[in-house]
């Protein structure tokens, strides 16, 4: 599988805005879906954002809890996808992990952690 390593987690006060990278060595990066997903403490891991190619474009899809306030991007020269997270909630506390999005495809690094407190 695909290995991904995510990093620029960290502690955020609530309102504040933080961005997450993930960067892998897959050749084939400009042509995968990349998703970010997240869990929090005694919870599933969750679907965040995704972006799927489709030829010379990208859809990006987000979960209902952060539409609005969080953005995926991709940088396909630097084989990375980032996430770039504004308004951030207390909520939003997670352990966030990035992967090829596909079935069969999902792989789990060690993710990068997120804590939004005053």
């Amino acid at each position: 599988q695909a290995q991904f390593v995510e990093s620029g987690g960290g502690l955020v006060q609530p309102g504040g805005s933080l961005t997450l990278s993930c960067t892998t060595s897959i050749s084939i990066f400009s042509t995968i879906a990349v998703g970010w997903y997240r869990q929090a403490p005694g919870q599933e891991r969750e679907l965040v954002a995704r972006s799927i190619s489709s030829g010379a474009t990208y859809y990006t899809t987000y979960a209902d809890s952060v539409k609005g306030r969080f953005t995926i991007s991709r940088d396909n020269s630097k084989k990375t996808a980032y996430l770039y997270m504004n308004n951030l909630k207390p909520e939003d506390t997670a352990v966030y992990y990035c992967t090829r999005d596909m079935p069969g495809y999902r792989s789990w690094g060690q993710g990068t952690s997120v804590t939004v407190s005053s």
